[in-house]
């Protein structure tokens, strides 16, 4: 009776500590927060860092045309853009930014804060440490960072299919060695050039509703064989194979 008693109290013992661990262990973590933690809700009206980092999340979801501030200020805009964000993977669309919406950022990017399904590498097949450009290398690091959750949003809106990289970032030299214009964006690293498969059309189409100004296919001199997709101060669209 005694050893049965004892046997009886061990295993409530081990089963309470068993969930005790578990739920220390799994209680508020997140899928990939290494980069960056939100720690408090966001809405209309504030402002500071952590909107910022929330806005190069959902830089992709601007609306058709649209091209998404990232400065730091949750306006009208950057609500719209959450809100555009949580539709596309079924979350309550309300434009504010709580633990729903964070928990799905951090299931979509790795610790280095890019998306999941893209990198720095791949961007940046020029040289090592992105320098060399018309911006300084910190700052081609970062647009390209930009870039990379746009073209997250883009893949997700066909489907979650595969987005084929041929061209991001290049220095002056790296430039020049592919005969590329003087004024290219791919000096500032904000500018990406796409291959294969979705469509070079498909692409450039799409292109038009997740923040890009220059978006040039098929049908523009030089761009027969890839869809070209950058940011800039005023609108470029010119892909008339496509329609655009």
């Amino acid at each position: 009776m005694y050893r049965r008693a004892v046997r009886v109290l061990l295993t409530i013992v081990m089963v309470a500590s068993a969930a005790l661990i578990g739920t220390v262990t799994t209680a508020g973590t997140a899928h990939a927060d290494g980069c960056y933690t939100w720690t408090r809700t966001l809405s209309q009206g504030m402002s500071g860092e952590d909107v910022r980092q929330l806005q190069i999340r959902v830089s992709g979801y601007p609306g058709y045309g649209n091209v998404l501030a990232i400065d730091g200020a949750y306006g009208p805009a950057t609500a719209a853009a959450v809100q555009r964000f949580q539709s596309a993977y079924g979350l309550p669309a309300d434009g504010v930014a709580g633990s729903q919406t964070f928990n799905k950022i951090y299931a979509l990017q790795d610790d280095d804060c890019t998306p999941i399904h893209f990198s720095y590498a791949e961007l940046n097949r020029c040289n090592s440490d992105w320098s060399g450009g018309a911006v300084s290398a910190s700052q081609a690091r970062a647009n390209a960072l930009v870039n990379m959750w746009k073209l997250e949003a883009m893949r997700h809106a066909l489907g979650d299919v595969p987005i084929n990289v041929s061209s991001g970032f290049r220095s002056y030299a790296c430039n020049n060695a592919v005969g590329g214009s003087s004024t290219s964006r791919h000096l500032y690293g904000d500018a990406v050039d796409l291959v294969g498969s979705p469509s070079l059309c498909t692409l450039a189409q799409r292109a038009r509703y997740h923040g890009w100004r220059e978006i040039l296919g098929p049908g523009y001199p030089g761009h027969g064989d890839h869809t070209h997709v950058a940011h800039k101060s005023s609108q470029t669209w010119s892909a008339s194979s496509c329609g655009i």
